[in-house]
């Protein structure tokens, strides 16, 4: 039985100063940690009443015997929840759930509630060898899949060795994984025990093993009867055939997709039932999860999550308006802000305002690599990438593109991110036409057509092709806005909308002059703004190409873009987190005060619609695919209040 208890975190000098600070939400790794850390014991489990029948009947286990030794424990946002109910969603396709990531968040490590750290997950803890080169992680006692079959040392082997390292199932292996041009090896130590080894330290590596989940191994006990290693030759060649699949690994791929295979096992709050090709998916209650709560009720609250397939995002913004989702952040249109606000009360439900994670929304990136030998010499001056910068009006592109919801600012990091530098916020960002008309002056861009527009050193119209592809929001409205600026500094401006694809082979082929596109403002996993890490680098693919190629490819970069590669290349082996922080502060104000990329508005707030009886979903939060948002804040302890 759930007894109530309200969660309340007060700051005492925050509630003075009139703000009202988010409600807190806890993790404690294990049971002992908790039981230590708050002096409270959890002294019985509890379950969901539809698992509470099926013990009766006899067809599951006590609770007791399905949790692990060592659960993890976790305290709500708001309250104790209430078990039961379905919470309803709307997907463009069945990939579009995010079962398999957002909503299905479990890796060996996972971010913590406030974003800024990893916490355990699947892994009660970890030790890191003192030179960075080993992780051994140490697995919870009795944690089961959901079918009940235990969850162990096995399955990161089975992962490891049966697919990662077999050719046809994994052709290319992760690069997240690689060190030094060498993967990781993973060693079995016990069958609660693995380690994984690297021939170089790897100081960016339980980061990344956050980001990269769900990464869960998989589980062998299911899979291997796929498997060439494990099944006779004849009986696969029969499975594969009775399938409808040519070769082995088609018939193993298949199986091992929670989309097309419902019987895969899982260690995800819920399982997918109705799989596709329905229109309307249904994931229910794993009863094996291995989470509880502060009062030892087995997670997660809710029964079910159903999918309702939708052709649109405008129809997925139209069901929210009409109150047929509970919770979903994915998908809401910023443009739709007012009529959301408008129909809260008709709709019953709340917008939230989580932090989206881009350090701009529309950034413009020069291409410093560009064919064009003149635009590559402008591009790569500094003096003339500042024009440019200032020559934008950023309160406009706010006020007429994002109603104003946004934060004029530069192409960096967000106040959330632990690389945030308050001074590089509006670094080259203030609106100032007439100093850009004085910079272009200085280098040498005096003179000007009989249309008043400025000559290239080579006596050629300066002209720039502007070209992007129209994916986020107001991009043509902005592309507009931003011609009318540059040409008003003399530069003539081509704007050119580009298929998405087209757009990726324009830039990987270097053949573009200009690009715009979002910049990630939340840490350096996703590190292209910063570091020109391949050849979709917008602002150099040919440098991208040569760090990627380690200088087998591409071009050698100028200084002020070659002065980054280095100092990534040392914060990836930086094991110490002080360390390793100051080294990504100064990666972060390098590109800032360099002009990687010119930003116009970020910040802008990434709507989330909530029932006003579906609860513990916090107020705050970063809205981020590096931090599989709304994974992350332990969505098994949502809940609908009755």
């Amino acid at each position: 039985m759930i007894r109530k208890l309200t969660v309340i975190s007060l700051v005492v000098s925050l509630c003075l100063m009139g703000v009202i600070p988010a409600l807190a939400q806890k993790t404690y790794p294990t049971l002992t940690d908790y039981e230590k850390l708050t002096g409270e014991k959890i002294e019985k489990f509890y379950e969901a009443p539809e698992l509470r029948i099926e013990v009766a009947k006899g067809t599951l286990p006590p609770v007791e015997e399905r949790l692990p030794e060592e659960p993890v424990v976790i305290e709500p946002v708001e309250e104790i929840g209430q078990y039961g109910g379905t919470w309803h969603r709307v997907a463009l396709s069945p990939g579009d759930t995010c079962l398999d990531s957002r909503m299905g968040y479990e890796s060996l490590v996972q971010w913590t509630p406030d974003a800024k750290d990893v916490e355990p997950g699947i892994a009660k803890s970890w030790k890191i060898s003192e030179e960075g080169k080993v992780f051994t992680f140490y697995l919870r006692k009795g944690m089961k899949w959901s079918d009940g079959k235990p969850f162990t040392a096995d399955d990161f082997l089975f992962w490891y060795e049966d697919i990662l390292l077999n050719k046809e199932l994994t052709p290319v292996f992760p690069g997240w994984l690689k060190v030094g041009g060498e993967p990781v090896k993973i060693e079995k130590v016990n069958d609660y025990t693995i380690k994984f080894q690297f021939v170089k330290p790897y100081g960016l590596f339980l980061q990344m093993l956050a980001f990269n989940g769900p990464f869960c191994g998989a589980p062998k006990h299911y899979l291997k009867q796929f498997h060439p290693k494990y099944m006779s030759k004849e009986r696969l060649e029969k499975l594969t055939k009775e399938a409808g699949f040519e070769s082995w690994y088609q018939l193993f791929l298949a199986k091992n997709n929670l989309y097309t295979n419902p019987e895969l096992p899982t260690i995800r709050p819920w399982k997918l039932t109705v799989p596709p090709p329905a229109t309307r998916l249904i994931a229910e209650r794993n009863p094996y999860y291995w989470k509880v709560d502060t009062e030892g009720n087995q997670l997660p609250y809710i029964d079910r999550v159903v999918f309702n397939m939708v052709e649109s995002t405008e129809m997925a913004n139209m069901k929210a308006l009409t109150g047929e989702i509970d919770m979903q952040h994915r998908h809401m249109m910023l443009s739709n802000y007012t009529v959301f606000m408008k129909n809260r009360e008709k709709g019953n439900y709340r917008v939230l305002r989580w932090e989206d994670a881009y350090g701009t929304n529309c950034a413009i990136l020069l291409n410093q690599s560009c064919k064009d030998p003149v635009l590559r010499d402008l591009f790569q001056n500094l003096k003339f990438r500042i024009a440019l910068s200032l020559a934008i009006n950023r309160e406009e592109i706010n006020e007429l593109c994002f109603q104003s919801l946004g934060v004029p600012r530069a192409a960096t990091q967000i106040p959330a991110s632990p690389y945030y530098q308050r001074d590089l916020e509006n670094i080259y960002a203030d609106y100032d036409p007439e100093k850009a008309n004085r910079l272009l002056d200085e280098i040498g861009l005096t003179k000007r057509d009989k249309e008043g527009y400025r000559l290239r050193p080579d006596g050629k119209r300066l002209s720039l092709v502007f070209s992007f592809c129209a994916l986020w929001g107001p991009y043509p409205d902005i592309a507009q806005l931003v011609k009318e600026y540059w040409e008003a500094i003399g530069i003539k401006v081509v704007v050119k909308t580009l298929e998405r694809s087209l757009r990726t082979k324009r830039v990987e082929a270097n053949e573009h002059e200009t690009d715009m596109w979002c910049i990630p403002g939340y840490l350096l996993l996703n590190p292209w703004p910063y570091i020109a890490v391949n050849q979709y680098t917008p602002y150099g693919p040919l440098y991208g190409r040569w760090y990627a190629s380690e200088g087998k490819q591409g071009e050698e970069p100028p200084e002020y873009i070659l002065h980054n590669m280095r100092l990534y290349d040392k914060f990836l082996v930086t094991v110490d987190p002080e360390k390793q922080l100051k080294i990504g502060k100064e990666i972060v104000r390098h590109a800032a005060k360099n002009l990687y990329a010119i930003g116009t508005v970020g910040r802008l707030p990434a709507l989330v619609i909530v029932k006003n009886n579906f609860r513990n979903v916090p107020e705050k939060a970063v809205s981020a695919w590096t931090l599989m948002t709304p994974g992350y804040t332990h969505i098994e302890q949502y809940f609908i209040k009755q």
